[in-house]
């Protein structure tokens, strides 16, 4: 509840003004102002302290107010309440004594807020305002009996008068006693019949306050009594929080049955579904009834994840024939299915129609980005990659993405130098951020920077000594430089034991071997790292171990299917130049 100078956040959410601009509703009645040359009550000094009382009352009004002000801009709330109490006997704008009746009761200071209440009245407050300043007043000074009965005559109210309960039990400092105070005016048998939105929302207030008993219990009555489609699906939410998936699933199917084209309870049961393992089930409940963007979005997101390549050309196909309009607004989504569908330029084409300001725009230039590469327009790829950094410098997030896909792009081309610096410019605005640290270090290992690619892997263990990816980059590294084998047998050792059947770690162990002399064990666990994965530094290093132990004519052989699968791999190329290709 703290601010600046420019207001205090009131009950009805509005800021409350600086002093001059309430002088527009000053009042020629004269103000007490004998307490104006008192010192506030707490640091740092008032300077309108000093001052002599003022000789006008819209004068004394004035400093009052600046005195309010002054309290306000440094967080001195109960000094802030005074003043504005001052403020408002010498004004007779109702706005300035409701204000100040929300400060006296934020700060719990009842006689002052009693004083407020009073002169507000006086200046023609509404009767529903007085009512919920008042129950406000006893929730904040921690009066139940009170609080019951100030509550009980708000509701009786009507709506507004419900609406005004619940704000007021929402922002209370007291959760347990807003939490009674709710279970004693919102019953069943006391909560308007025809209002089940109103059900529902003192349902989930009940479990905001810690009540989760009451918000079941009401939820429960809230679905016998009028069956909404929001009723089962806050029910079956809260089951699911409770752990009851069973009685979530029951509570959704029965929502269904009553409610079958309801978006928000299909999105919700083809979740279910889909985190169930049933899939198919769960696209082919969101493929009928009405569609909207989370429709289609969810069944993106189902279909690739469940690897279902006739759902995405299914949704594809819907998506590109709505009209234009609605089309457009789908255009990043568009692109997404695209990509997994294997068209990067149709991708690419849905990419370009996302418009810059749309909540997808950064993203959708940086698929642009990524796709330009893939296709092999490197230079435009990279001309827009230096654009987006360029433009996104005063976003820390979006700097970072740039950035990040700066260095990506310098890394495919092998222009190493290039990947570590867009990298120290991803890490300006993080310096530990441990992924960005890493992937620095793997850079600086490929440009031939060994110190500095160990200080980064290093630290990364420093701080997440369990990252198995960073004890397999610093052990191989340490073997590949011939350094400290001793240390990156430790460490491959045990990232090896994290995961056995992962095809890098296999080669950083079997090219330990292959540094240690070990040529037979390291060609057995090569050929496996070569099993799980084909690459072509795998397979030079399959290639080196088999010439060491002196087959020369399977080392030829692997190392031409490696070659094949990358001609421009420097290991390979470096091997082939010594045995000849």
């Amino acid at each position: 509840m703290r601010t600046g100078a420019i207001g205090f956040k009131l009950r009805h959410g509005l800021a409350l003004p600086i002093a001059c601009a309430l002088l527009s509703a000053c009042a020629s009645t004269a103000p007490r102002t004998a307490d104006l040359d008192a010192p506030p009550a707490a640091p740092p000094a008032q300077p309108l302290a000093r001052l002599a009382a003022p000789a006008t009352p819209q004068a004394a009004l004035m400093a009052a107010a600046m005195q309010g002000d002054f309290a306000l801009a440094h967080n001195d709330l109960p000094a802030a309440a005074r003043a504005y109490a001052r403020a408002a006997q010498a004004s007779r704008n109702p706005e300035l004594a409701e204000r100040a009746l929300d400060l006296a009761i934020a700060v719990r200071d009842a006689p002052l807020a009693q004083q407020a209440l009073a002169r507000w009245q006086a200046l023609g407050a509404p009767a529903l305002g007085v009512r919920q300043a008042r129950a406000s007043l006893a929730l904040a000074v921690g009066a139940r009996a009170a609080a019951m009965t100030a509550f009980t005559q708000l509701t009786q109210q009507g709506e507004p008068g419900w609406k005004a309960a619940l704000r007021a039990l929402a922002s209370a400092r007291d959760a347990d006693l807003a939490g009674a105070v709710l279970e004693h005016i919102a019953t069943p048998q006391r909560l308007p019949a025809h209002a089940g939105t109103l059900w529902l929302a003192c349902s989930q207030l009940g479990a905001q306050l810690g009540r989760r008993h009451y918000a079941r219990t009401l939820a429960a009555a809230a679905v016998r009594h009028g069956g909404s489609a929001a009723a089962y699906l806050w029910q079956a939410q809260l089951q699911q929080a409770d752990g009851d998936r069973a009685g979530a699933d029951a509570s959704l199917q029965t929502g269904l049955r009553r409610h079958p084209r309801d978006i928000p309870l299909r999105l919700v049961r083809a979740a279910h579904l889909a985190d169930g393992g049933a899939s198919v089930a769960a696209l082919r409940l969101l493929d009928t009834g009405p569609q909207n963007h989370d429709t289609y979005a969810l069944r993106a997101a189902i279909a690739a994840r469940a690897r279902q390549q006739p759902a995405l050309r299914t949704l594809y196909a819907e998506l590109a024939r709505l009209p234009a309009a609605q089309r457009d607004r789908e255009a990043y989504l568009l692109g997404q299915l695209a990509e997994l569908l294997g068209q990067p330029r149709a991708a690419l084409h849905w990419y370009a129609a996302v418009p810059a300001d749309a909540e997808h725009g950064f993203a959708a230039d940086i698929r642009r980005a990524v796709l330009l590469d893939q296709i092999g327009q490197t230079a435009s790829a990279r001309a827009l990659a230096d654009e987006l950094a360029e433009e996104s410098f005063e976003d820390p997030r979006h700097y970072r993405q740039a950035s990040v896909l700066q260095a990506e792009l310098a890394q495919r081309a092998r222009d190493y130098p290039r990947a570590i610096a867009a990298y120290n410019r991803a890490l300006l605005f993080d310096p530990d951020a441990w992924d960005l640290v890493y992937a620095r270090g793997v850079a600086a290992a490929e440009a031939g920077q060994t110190d500095a690619a160990l200080r980064d892997f290093h630290r990364v263990l420093a701080a997440q000594p369990d990252n198995v990816d960073a004890m397999n980059a610093l052990g191989f590294t340490l073997a590949d430089a011939d350094r400290d084998l001793p240390e990156a047998k430790t460490l491959l050792a045990r990232a090896l034991a994290a995961r056995p059947d992962d095809a890098a770690i296999n080669d950083s162990w079997g090219w330990l071997q292959y540094r240690l002399g070990d040529y037979a064990a390291a060609v057995t666990v090569l050929r496996k790292a070569w099993h799980l994965q084909a690459s072509a530094e795998i397979g030079a290093h399959l290639a080196h171990a088999l010439l060491a132990s002196g087959a020369r004519a399977q080392a030829r052989q692997i190392l031409d299917a490696a070659w094949r699968i990358d001609p421009h791999s420097r290991s390979v190329q470096a091997l082939r130049g010594q045995i000849g290709s």
